[in-house]
C-alpha cells in the first residue's frame, strides 16, 4: 500500500459492531457480466504474503491457517481446528485440512506452511512484515498435516499471526500469484486493476459472485462519481465523498467502526516538537470534537490515545474533553514559551514554530492539518501545514511533525510494539519520532511475552499511560470507514477495521455475499 503500514493485526473479542447501514438499496445485484468491480484508493506494492501483503487475512487470493469472523474472533482456515499450545506457550502445533489444493491444482501440505514462514523469516527477502514473526525459532513439517511452530520465548499473538497467506513451496511470486483463496488470479494492469475469478472447488464453497476486479482510483471524488455512474459496484471513500450518496436508490452506504486513528506524529529530538510542554500544550488546544463533526461529517470520534475505547485493552484513564487554550497556553508559560510581539511564543531565542507534513493527494489529512494549525495559532504556536509525497515525507520524519494513520482492533501488540519500541526508531515509519522511554520498551516486552491475560492487561495499560503523559503522538480522531455497495446481498456482515483495510474491511467476506434477486 501507500505506506509500509500493512503489518498489523491480532485478537481482541471485546468489541462493539456499531455500524449504520444508510438508504434502502434496489436496483441489479451483480453487472451484467457478473463481474463486480470494487474501486480501491490504492495500489499493492506485490501480491506475495512473504513480503507483507495483506497478512491480516482478507486478501480472497490466499488462506492462512487461521481466519478472522467480522466480530474479530479467530477460526480454523487451513487448520482443521484450534491449534494446540504446549504448557510453556514455546511450541504452537497446527493439523491442516484434509484434501487442500493450490488454485492450479497441487496439493496444499504443512511443506508449504513451512516454507512460507521460512521465507518470510529470512532476511535475505527483506520482508516489511518480518519483525512481527520475530518469535519464531524455527517452523516444522513432520508429517504432510502437521505444523509445529517453536518459539524462541512465549508470544501471546502467535496464534493471531497464523492469518498469513500459504504461498506454494519454493515460489515467492509477487505479480502472479497462486494461493488457495476464495479467488483465483487472473490478471494485474498496473495502474488500471487486478482481475480474480472464483474458485469453483474453493473449500469453503464456491463465491455466489463469479468475477472480481479490483479498479485503481485514487481520487476521491473520482471514486465517489464512478459509484454514482455505475462503474463501480462497490468503492471506500472518506466521509465528506460520501454524503451525496446517502440515500440514492440502488445503493447502501456503511458506516463501519474502526480502530484507524488519524494523529499528529512528533520527531522527539528537534528543539521545539522534542519539548514535552509543546506537544502537550498542542494537544490540549485542539478542538477534536468539531473535527470529528466537520471534517470527518460525523463519521468518526475524537482519540486520545492509541487504542480505540470499543476495544477490552483500552485504557479508560487515556480520556479527554474539551479544547482547553487557556490550561494549554498557561503550560506554555510555566515552561518559558513567552509570546513575542507577533503573538508567536519563544525561548532562548527559539521561535515555538514547526512544519507538519501530510500527504498531499490525501484531503481528509489536509484538513486535519490545517485544522489542528488554527487550533494552534491561537495558543501561540506557529504549526505551517506542508503537503508533500510519501518518499519526502519518509525523508524528513526525525525533523518535522506528520499527520498519521495507525491503529488495530486486534492485539495491542500489533503496531505499538513497532510504533514505540527504541529498537526500531527511526526505521521508516517504525517508531518515526525516535521515541525512546526503557519503561515502554519492558511494559511492550512484557505484554508480547506473558501468557497470562491479567499481566499482559496491566502491561498495556500502563504503556498507554505513559505514551499519553509523554504526548509521542498528539490524537485527533478515530474513523469510521465508509463503504458504498450498488445493489442487493445478503451475507454483508461488517466488523471493526483496522488502518488497513483495502485488503479486508467489508470487502474480506464478499465470498460469501449472495445476490437478492
Amino acid at each position: 500500500m501507500t505506506q509500509l503500514l500493512q503489518k498489523y493485526a491480532t485478537l481482541c473479542a471485546a468489541l462493539a459492531l456499531a455500524v449504520t447501514a444508510c438508504s434502502a438499496p434496489r436496483g441489479p445485484a451483480t453487472a451484467p457480466d457478473d463481474t463486480f468491480v470494487i474501486g480501491l484508493s490504492s495500489e499493492f506494492d506485490n501480491l506475495s504474503p512473504v513480503l507483507g501483503f495483506s497478512p491480516d487475512g482478507g486478501s480472497l487470493i490466499f488462506d492462512g491457517l487461521m481466519s478472522r469472523a467480522p466480530d474479530l474472533t479467530l477460526r480454523p482456515a487451513l487448520a482443521a481446528d484450534e491449534p494446540v499450545v504446549a504448557e510453556d506457550g514455546k511450541s504452537v502445533t497446527f493439523t491442516l485440512r484434509e484434501g487442500l489444493k493450490f488454485h492450479d491444482g497441487k496439493p496444499l501440505t504443512s511443506q508449504d506452511v513451512e516454507y512460507t514462514y521460512e521465507a518470510l523469516l529470512d532476511p535475505a527477502n527483506n520482508s516489511t512484515i518480518r519483525s512481527d514473526y520475530s518469535a519464531i525459532e524455527d517452523v516444522a513439517a513432520p508429517d504432510a498435516r502437521t505444523v509445529v511452530f517453536r518459539l524462541k520465548h512465549p508470544y501471546a499473538p502467535l496464534v493471531q499471526r497464523t492469518t498469513l497467506g500459504i504461498v506454494p513451496k519454493g515460489t515467492l511470486e509477487k505479480t502472479r500469484p497462486v494461493g488457495s483463496g476464495p479467488y483465483r488470479f487472473v490478471s494485474w494492469t498496473p495502474g488500471d486493476k487486478i482481475v480474480l475469478e472464483a474458485d469453483k472447488e474453493y473449500w469453503g464453497g464456491a463465491p455466489a459472485i463469479p468475477r472480481l476486479v479490483l479498479a485503481f482510483a485514487p481520487d476521491d471524488n473520482v471514486r465517489a462519481t464512478r459509484i454514482r455512474a455505475g462503474d463501480f459496484d462497490a468503492t471506500v471513500l472518506p466521509p465528506k465523498a460520501a454524503t451525496g450518496l446517502r440515500g440514492q436508490a440502488g445503493l447502501t452506504v456503511y458506516d463501519v467502526p474502526s480502530a484507524d486513528y488519524r494523529a499528529v506524529m512528533f520527531p522527539m529530538t528537534q528543539p521545539v516538537t522534542g519539548d514535552r510542554a509543546v506537544r502537550r500544550a498542542f494537544s490540549l488546544a485542539l478542538d477534536r470534537q468539531a473535527m470529528a463533526d466537520t471534517i470527518l461529517a460525523g463519521a468518526g470520534t475524537p482519540a486520545y490515545g492509541p487504542i480505540s475505547p470499543d476495544t477490552g485493552w483500552h485504557n479508560p484513564e487515556v480520556t479527554g474533553g474539551a479544547a482547553d487554550p487557556v490550561a494549554a497556553g498557561k503550560l506554555l508559560d510555566e515552561a518559558g514559551w513567552i509570546p513575542g510581539e507577533d503573538g508567536i511564543r519563544e525561548k532562548d531565542g527559539k521561535k515555538a514554530q514547526f512544519t507538519l507534513m501530510y500527504p498531499a493527494g490525501d484531503s481528509l489529512r489536509k484538513e486535519l492539518a490545517l485544522a489542528a494549525a488554527s487550533d494552534a495559532k491561537r495558543i501561540g504556536l506557529l504549526v505551517e501545514p506542508a503537503g508533500l509525497d510519501w518518499d519526502a515525507i519518509e525523508a524528513r520524519l526525525g525533523e518535522d511533525a506528520a499527520v498519521m494513520g495507525f491503529g488495530s482492533p486486534y492485539d495491542p501488540d500489533y503496531v505499538n510494539y513497532e510504533l514505540f519500541h527504541s529498537d526500531f526508531k527511526g526505521q521508516g515509519f517504525l517508531n518515526p519520532g525516535r521515541y525512546d522511554n526503557p519503561e515502554v520498551d519492558r511494559l511492550l516486552e512484557q505484554g508480547r511475552a506473558a501468557g497470562d491475560k491479567a499481566e499482559r492487561e496491566r502491561a498495556y495499560t500502563g504503556f498507554q499511560k505513559i505514551v499519553r503523559d509523554d504526548e509521542v503522538f498528539s490524537y485527533l480522531v478515530f474513523l469510521k470507514h465508509v463503504y458504498v455497495v450498488r445493489g442487493r446481498y445478503e451475507g454483508i456482515v461488517p466488523g471493526v477495521d483496522a488502518h488497513e483495510h483495502a485488503t479486508g474491511g467489508l470487502f474480506a467476506g464478499i465470498h460469501t455475499w449472495k445476490p437478492v434477486a
